[in-house]
C-alpha cells in the first residue's frame, strides 16, 4: 500500500541537532567557540589540578577525568543553549506574534495560550492575546504600551462578564522595549510562570490571621477546564476586538524551534 511505501522522516540525533544549533547560533555570536571550549575544559582542568594535589592512583584518575569530562560536556551544552536563547530572542525582538510564539509551547505546566489574538490593531499592529494557567488569566500584548493597556481594560471588563463573582486574578505583561512597564521579550516566560496572586483567608482566630493571613490562589484542573470554555464562548459570542482586514491566522507565528534554526 501507499502508505507502508511511503517513508518516515528521520528524526536528527542529538548530536546533529546541537551542531546545528552552533552554526546557527555561532553566525550571530563569535564568542562562541571560546565560551564553550572554557565551560568544557574547566572541570577538567580543576580535576587534575586536584589530582596532582592529592595523589590519586590511577584508578581514581580515571573515574575522576571521566566525570569532569561528563561535567564539562553539561557546562558545554548549558551555553550554547543559553547563547542560542539570547541570539534567537534578539532576532525576534520587534516581530509581530513574537510573544505569543514564545509561550506557545507551555500547555505542559497547564498554561493555555492560543496563537489567535483576541484583539489586533490593523494600522499599528499592536495585539492581544488571553491566556489561562492555574494561578489565573493573562492578558499579553503587543505594542504600544498606553494603546494596549487601553484595550486590556475592556478585555478585563469582558472576562469579569463570565467570571463574576469570582476571585480568578487577571495578569496584564505587555511586551516591548520602549516603556520602562513593558517586559521584555527574554524575559517573558519568566514573568509568566511567576504571577502570583493571594487571597484572604477566614480564621475563627484572630491570632491566625496575623499568622497566615493570605494564601496563594490557585485553580483545580476542573476549575481551570471551567474557566476556558467560557473565555471560548466568550470569543465566539463576540468575537471582540478582531477587526475587519485582518486575519491573525496570518500573523507571523514563532516558534522556539525556530529560535533555534531546527
Amino acid at each position: 500500500m501507499a502508505d507502508k511505501d511511503e517513508k518516515k522522516p528521520k528524526k536528527q540525533g542529538t548530536i546533529k541537532q546541537i551542531i546545528q544549533i552552533f552554526k546557527y547560533t555561532y553566525k550571530d555570536d563569535k564568542q562562541l567557540p571560546w565560551l564553550c571550549a572554557g565551560a568544557i575544559l574547566a572541570p577538567i582542568v580543576v580535576a587534575v589540578i586536584i589530582g596532582l594535589i592529592v595523589r590519586w592512583n590511577w584508578l581514581n584518575w580515571i573515574f575522576i577525568i571521566i566525570a569532569a569530562i561528563m561535567l564539562g560536556l553539561l557546562f558545554g551544552t548549558m551555553v550554547l543553549t543559553r547563547r542560542a536563547d539570547a541570539v534567537g530572542y534578539k532576532q525576534l525582538e520587534g516581530r509581530p506574534g513574537a510573544a505569543i510564539g514564545v509561550l506557545s509551547n507551555m500547555s505542559k505546566a497547564g498554561f493555555t495560550f492560543p496563537e489567535q489574538p483576541v484583539w489586533v490593531d490593523p494600522r499599528t499592529k499592536d495585539a492581544i492575546w488571553r491566556g489561562t494557567g492555574y494561578n489565573g488569566i493573562y492578558l499579553l500584548g503587543e505594542g504600544d504600551y498606553g494603546r494596549v493597556s487601553r484595550q486590556m481594560d475592556r478585555q478585563e471588563h469582558a472576562i469579569k462578564g463570565v467570571t463574576a463573582g469570582s476571585a480568578i486574578p487577571v495578569y496584564r505583561i505587555i511586551v516591548g522595549n520602549n516603556d520602562p512597564r513593558q517586559t521584555k521579550l527574554r524575559d517573558l516566560r519568566k514573568v509568566v510562570t511567576k504571577q502570583k496572586s493571594y487571597v484572604p483567608v477566614e480564621h475563627k482566630s484572630k491570632l491566625m490571621d496575623k499568622i497566615h493571613p493570605r494564601r496563594r490562589f490557585m485553580l483545580t484542573k476542573e476549575e481551570l477546564a471551567t474557566l476556558n470554555d467560557r473565555l471560548r464562548t466568550l470569543q465566539l459570542k463576540s468575537g471582540y476586538g478582531i477587526p475587519k482586514g485582518v486575519d491573525p491566522n496570518r500573523m507571523q507565528k514563532v516558534s522556539r524551534r525556530a529560535m533555534r534554526g531546527k
